[in-house]
């Protein structure tokens, strides 16, 4: 059984560390409800670009953007896998890695040939110790997205895309569901089909007036679209990280007061056995005498 001193100690040390969890936890509360109102703000822009860039496809058949154009063979495709920068936030990166590369065995047991943009530090130093063909790459994003800072390494891909040297763009990311579960998820980002593009059947096809015509507006629809893609997705994996953190945060605090509580209990232990052994002793002494 260990010595007063040892347990005195390890107790001062789990004790500073709960002090530690706790206040990160503190901090992810904090964060978490900005993030949460960042995604929630995303979604209804990118849900409205989709609408009305599907409503634009119907009403000018004549037109395809390049984006819409699925490719016949699958010989090169690309992925953008967003993470966290940080860790300390449970399984949320694991099971998002854990789908990337169930993604890349599938493409290589198909021969096709896969670039990588890695957004976050996680998952750029994973995938560049799993061997991936990182083209591009982005750390150190903080608590806020920046469009500036995201459009750049993908737009890496989406020309390749333009020059016919990828066949698809693929983006995986952890969907935030609510404060409790995140899920990894895998979405076609391009090409474009009407599954993406859809409009909404329960509101009137308007017919649109274009100007200076609409080729060039749905050009720069389609951009923003896949510009509000990428954005919320960020958004929504930012919410997911804090959230995964509070509760992973939440988890090691309770821990931290379970082991404290046993080692409390293991020193009074120890030290009521030790004022037993010295009652015994000092009443055997006297009884001898």
């Amino acid at each position: 059984m260990p010595g007063f001193k040892e347990i005195r100690t390890k107790i001062k040390s789990v004790e500073n560390t709960r002090k530690i969890t706790k206040a990160m936890e503190m901090v992810a509360v904090s964060k978490m409800r900005k993030a949460q109102e960042r995604m929630r703000a995303s979604r209804p822009y990118a849900e409205r670009v989709r609408n009305i860039a599907g409503h634009l496809a119907e009403a000018n058949p004549d037109y395809v953007h390049p984006f819409m154009v699925r490719h016949e063979s699958l010989r090169r495709a690309g992925l953008v896998v967003i993470s966290t920068d940080k860790g300390l936030c449970g399984g949320m990166n694991t099971n998002v890695l854990r789908l990337v590369t169930n993604r890349m065995r599938d493409y290589a047991r198909a021969g096709v040939a896969v670039d990588v943009v890695a957004v976050g530090g996680k998952g750029a130093g994973f995938l560049n110790r799993f061997g991936a063909h990182v083209v591009s790459q982005v750390v150190a994003l903080g608590d806020t997205p920046h469009l500036e800072s995201l459009i750049g390494p993908v737009k890496v891909l989406t020309d390749a895309y333009l020059a016919d040297e990828l066949d698809e763009i693929r983006i995986c990311y952890t969907r935030f569901v609510n404060t409790m579960a995140q899920e990894p998820v895998e979405e076609l980002l391009i090409p474009m089909g009407s599954e993406t593009l859809r409009a909404d059947r329960g509101a009137l096809l308007l017919d649109y007036l274009c100007e200076p015509d609409a080729q060039t507006v749905i050009d720069e629809l389609v951009a923003n679209y896949v510009e509000a893609l990428i954005y919320r997705a960020v958004a929504e994996n930012m919410a997911s990280e804090q959230s995964a953190r509070r509760m992973a945060m939440k988890a090691a605090t309770d821990n931290a007061g379970n082991v404290i509580g046993e080692l409390t209990l293991l020193y009074n232990k120890s030290r009521q056995a030790s004022i037993t052994q010295e009652i015994t002793e000092i009443v055997s002494g006297a009884a001898a005498v």
